[in-house]
């Protein structure tokens, strides 16, 4: 399957991006967003959406079957977490998502159409309208799809202008599903930009290095190389930001700070720094079925998009006291991995990462043979277990319940804790940087263990297993998604 050439990503391998290119497409795009997109109902947009999405949940779709067919080469992923991570995302584009997400950001599902009031505004005789910027560039971080396709989607409810820049070797997803919209809807597309090219701090991700001496964009049609010059990259990206009125970033906390000294006193800036996550098991579930239930859930959070994202877990939290020792937990653990390994299998890596997961696994290995040969009581208990032949997955059982990072890439800790305030204690060190925490409580135990995490600073808690699902209405590192992306305009009437 060939796909024409509507977007910059589209360009041929010869074809050299220019700074007048990117300023030209950004003109272009503040031109049809007024054309096509500015005086849109908030529902026609939401049904454009909710058909495409209904579209890639569909088996026969042609973008879906290309993107598991040649996803798994261009981004590293398998195609089962491919489906797995897809089916997902789309499933959370409904009609009642996005109106709930609306209502919940803006007080009012017509807040983006129209001058509204709620009941307390009426009581003062106001009203107010929300209105995206223009003209929005998202500089997309690329190590998993959903995350720019969400940026996408967001930006089209606040009726803006968008320009995604991935970064080299990233732009498959994207690309797919801009094509898609294209074929729903050549309007709203046209407000639409993607491009790629590598930025100034920009390295490798896990999408570029896993996928062989081509970017993704090149396994449907070759397409332009990234530049070599930096020079020349630069001033893609000054020019993307001279006629931004907003930039999105997800990257590491320098990066994020790079980009915000580059833009104007005018020009909005939402960065998402790096967070981590954690599960946590409370000793009320960790007896006979839920304890399994437990270690099933703790291994679909490990498994999704192999452990990548920030929603994924580097340490399982076991608390002491149950019927199931944390020990035993990971042994549980291991057997629900080496199933999800034949059921959703791990994709390949690039020799470095693998190189990384062999070296810490030696590590490992080496504590545990000295655990086991010198009983000091002194000295922390740690057992390892892995896949063999390979680095599909990894389990590192831990007395010393200091949070350690992980890996990833399926390598996961298991740590035990007398309780919950252990548990805080030991993670200071991330405390302010943890997106999630994926729990396992009983119904009389999980409110209060909730709101101790809330003013902790966790910014989400979900049930473990849904990790990497959260759901349209996510508040995003404890920030409002759309409320973020609009400027108000008050009415006050006679």
């Amino acid at each position: 399957m060939n796909l024409p050439n509507y977007f910059l990503v589209d360009l041929p391998p010869e074809a050299t991006l220019t700074a007048t290119m990117v300023t030209e497409a950004c003109q272009t795009l503040k031109r049809n967003r007024e054309r096509y997109l500015a005086n849109r109902s908030t529902q026609s947009i939401i049904a454009v959406l909710c058909n495409v999405a209904k579209d890639w949940l569909t088996p026969d779709f042609e973008f879906r079957k290309l993107a598991l067919d040649q996803g798994p080469k261009a981004t590293g992923f398998s195609r089962q977490t491919l489906a797995s991570g897809l089916d997902a995302f789309f499933n959370e584009l409904t009609k009642e998502n996005f109106e709930a997400l609306i209502e919940q950001d803006l007080g009012n599902a017509q807040r983006l159409d129209q001058f509204v009031s709620t009941q307390l505004e009426q009581k003062s005789n106001r009203s107010a309208v929300a209105n995206g910027p223009e003209l929005i560039a998202h500089i997309a971080a690329g190590n998993l799809p959903c995350p720019t396709l969400m940026s996408i989607v967001l930006g089209m409810l606040v009726r803006s202008g968008q320009f995604v820049k991935c970064a080299s070797g990233t732009s498959f997803f994207p690309r797919l599903f801009a094509h898609s919209i294209h074929q729903a809807d050549s309007k709203l597309a046209a407000c639409l930009e993607i491009a790629e090219w590598r930025g100034k701090n920009n390295t490798d991700s896990k999408l570029a290095s896993n996928s062989s001496s081509k970017g993704p964009s090149q396994l449907i049609t070759d397409t332009r190389k990234p530049l070599t010059v930096r020079v020349l990259n630069e001033e893609l990206t000054n020019a993307l930001f001279e006629h931004a009125d907003c930039v999105t970033a997800t990257g590491s906390d320098e990066t994020l700070a790079s980009i915000r000294r580059r833009l104007s006193t005018r020009t909005r800036f939402l960065g998402y720094g790096h967070q981590v996550s954690f599960g946590y098991v409370a000793n009320g579930n960790l007896s006979g079925v839920n304890a399994r239930k437990a270690a099933a859930q703790a291994a679909d959070d490990v498994a999704a998009w192999d452990q990548l994202g920030c929603l994924s877990p580097h340490v399982i939290y076991v608390e002491h006291g149950g019927t199931v020792s944390a020990e035993l937990f990971a042994e549980m653990l291991v057997r629900e991995l080496q199933q999800r390994e034949k059921t959703e299998p791990r994709g390949e890596l690039p020799v470095e990462h693998a190189a990384a997961i062999a070296s810490r696994r030696s590590f490992y290995e080496t504590r545990a043979a000295y655990f086991h040969t010198n009983t000091m009581p002194d000295y922390p208990a740690t057992r390892i277990w892995k896949s063999e032949n390979s680095t599909a997955w990894t389990v590192i059982y831990e007395a010393d319940p200091r949070f350690q990072t992980s890996c990833l890439n399926r390598f996961i800790y298991v740590k035990g804790v007398t309780d919950l305030t252990e548990m805080m204690q030991n993670a200071d060190g991330v405390r302010g940087k943890v997106s999630t925490v994926g729990l396992a409580a009983t119904k009389d135990e999980v409110q209060g263990l909730a709101i101790q995490l809330a003013r902790w600073g966790v910014t989400r808690v979900c049930p473990l297993g849904r990790m990497q699902q959260p759901p349209l209405t996510w508040r995003h590192d404890g920030r409002l998604p759309l409320g973020e992306l609009v400027k108000w305009t008050d009415y006050e009437m006679e």
